[in-house]
């Protein structure tokens, strides 16, 4: 169906791994999922039935049935004909090595595996898998089901076609798929999420602003602005018609770089942000935030269209 896939493995259905299987089946695909945890099928079933009124909404392939879907707990019953795999789980080393190790050895050499690891790198992950050319990096940004991003990069052993494999299928099924020419720890989006929470913190800190404004500033600033186009073309709009390069010659946009700061983590601090937060969310709970920001999300992917 999608250079020639049609069977996916989800491996891990926490709520990365849910979301992956529930956009899967949006696109037509038929999944079997594993995850070894306690009601693990329960959650999963129930996430797929949450997200489809909203997959709907963005529109479904015309194969998409939230009952193709299959579940077990063994991983290696679970990538059983799968055409592609997408792993899921917790972010330990080891764990991944050995979980890769185990299925690439039930699998052709012709199927690849994809982590969606946010922290790992490939070469890490790939050093006891079989036919480790295969393994590629595939990372999401939460929740997969409604967000296009997913980088994607390969390992030492990683061979060149399967990342260009990765490249069209995720393409093919809706992804907005991004190619890292080199591995890099955090991968791109984490590092730019780091580097502004760092800087949200460090004004915190400082007595600047409290934990909702420094959020408003950003959502009701260049957030706005980011949700269309990156920070780079942001600056390039801003120089009018010298575009960046009137920036740089004018205003010097890396000016501030040498007075950003880097916050000491101390627990009192700790604890001031979790206020601050708390606070910020006038007691709703999570769940139901989350339900509005996929519901706002999907305003603005309808926006953008």
């Amino acid at each position: 169906m999608y250079e020639g896939i049609s069977h996916v493995a989800v491996l891990g259905t926490g709520t990365i791994g849910a979301s992956w299987a529930a956009y899967f089946l949006a696109r037509g695909l038929s999944v079997a999922a594993s995850d070894p945890a306690p009601h693990a099928e329960g959650f999963l079933r129930r996430f797929v039935e949450n997200a489809w009124p909203t997959l709907e909404r963005l529109g479904l392939h015309p194969d998409a049935d939230p009952n193709r879907l299959t579940f077990t707990a063994d991983p290696v019953a679970a990538v059983e004909g799968a055409d592609w795999v997408q792993e899921n789980g917790p972010e330990r080393s080891d764990l991944k090595v050995a979980l890769f190790e185990q299925i690439s050895a039930a699998l052709p050499p012709e199927t690849l595996i994809a982590s969606s690891s946010s922290t790992l790198l490939p070469t890490a992950m790939q050093v006891r898998t079989h036919h480790p050319e295969r393994l590629v990096l595939g990372h999401p940004f939460n929740p997969p089901h409604l967000i296009p991003l997913v980088e994607v990069v390969g390992g030492e052993q990683t061979s060149p076609e399967a990342v260009d494999r990765a490249m069209r299928f995720y393409a093919a099924v809706g992804k907005h798929p991004i190619r890292l020419m080199k591995e890099m720890p955090g991968h791109v989006s984490n590092r730019l999420q780091a580097a502004i929470w760092r800087e949200a913190a460090y004004l915190v800190e400082q007595g600047v602003v409290s934990v909702a404004d420094v959020d408003a500033a950003v959502t009701q600033g260049p957030g706005l602005r980011w949700a269309i186009m990156g920070p780079i073309m942001t600056y390039h709009l801003g120089g009018g018609a010298g575009g960046l390069r009137y920036l740089m010659d004018h205003i010097g946009v890396a000016k501030l770089w040498p007075d950003l700061g880097t916050p000491e983590m101390t627990p009192g601090f700790e604890k001031a942000l979790i206020d601050g937060v708390v606070a910020e969310a006038g007691g709703k709970p999570i769940p139901e935030m989350a339900a509005d920001r996929d519901r706002k999300l999907v305003a603005i992917l309808e926006g953008l269209r």
